[in-house]
């Protein structure tokens, strides 16, 4: 067997597929008319830097009071496509509930490394945290949420030793939401995916959440949608056991008559990613 019970790469394919019955053109398309229609309704500061290289960038969009909440969204992609700007539009209803949001942009695979990448996830929230002020948040209100891959990013973020790595408190982020993450990259190398991701046997070890201790103290809530694949809510429960053997506050979700791309809908309309965000900040 290659991982668990699946015996071909064409069975991992199937199982770990999320664009089932989906046109990646056209659901991008839609992604970026719907943004940059979300730009033009708040005050953003486009493409600031976090740090050296010109991927790690990100577009603020600014609460319309000083010393706002701030959350820090990952996108998805499966670490190998899409920016941050195809994902203005999750931004609207924090906004409107008072939190400045940060949408970060990173650097794909195979043209960095799967560390680099994890890299730069990290610096990002050492960025936001540090320069709080100029960015007129409050650093002791940091919560954070990805999507998919992004998903996988706030769980390695929850692992990150920030007082030995970064000389920042393992309590700076006080919230996550975790979406269609995945948390076991075992998978992976055997897929389709392997060319673009380049993993090695040492990046599976060290970058996948399950095998890892979670840092940071905080109340971290897993979702899943019910027209995903089994392998995404599979993963979500078993990482949601890892962390509840740690003693972590961890609670999931799977979420009915959604599939992975629509579950982003509950950013939007009353949906209940904005409520669960603003749990996070006692709003």
């Amino acid at each position: 067997m290659l991982y668990r019970h699946f015996a071909t790469q064409e069975e991992i394919d199937r199982a770990y597929d999320p664009m089932r019955g989906r046109d990646p053109v056209v659901l991008a398309k839609e992604w970026r008319e719907r943004s940059e229609v979300s730009r033009g309704r708040h005050r953003v500061s486009l493409d600031l830097p976090y740090g050296p290289t010109l991927a790690e960038r990100m577009d603020i969009f600014h609460a319309d009071h000083p010393k706002a909440p701030v959350h820090v969204f990952y996108h998805g992609g499966y670490w190998r496509a899409l920016s941050q700007r195809e994902f203005s539009f999750i931004v609207d209803e924090l906004i409107n509930a008072g939190i400045t949001v940060a949408v970060v942009n990173y650097a794909l695979c195979p043209q960095v490394r799967f560390s680099e990448l994890v890299r730069q996830s990290q610096a990002a929230i050492a960025h936001v945290y540090t320069h709080a002020a100029e960015l007129g948040v409050d650093p002791e209100q940091l919560s954070i949420s990805g999507h998919s891959a992004g998903g996988h990013l706030c769980a390695m973020l929850m692992a990150t030793d920030w007082e030995g790595t970064f000389g920042l408190p393992n309590q700076l982020i006080h919230g996550a939401l975790c979406i269609s993450g995945l948390y076991d990259l075992r998978p992976f190398p055997w897929s389709w995916l392997q060319p673009k991701l380049q993993l090695s046997g040492r990046d599976v070890q060290e970058f996948s959440p399950l095998w890892l201790p979670c840092r940071v103290p905080a109340p971290i809530k897993l979702v899943a949608g019910e027209g995903e694949s089994k392998e995404f809510e599979r993963q979500m429960s078993r990482y949601a056991e890892y962390l509840s053997q740690q003693g972590q506050t961890v609670t999931q979700q799977l979420l009915s008559d959604v599939d992975h791309f629509s579950i982003l809908e509950h950013y939007l309309n009353d949906g209940c990613f904005v409520e669960w965000i603003k749990g996070f900040h006692d709003l």
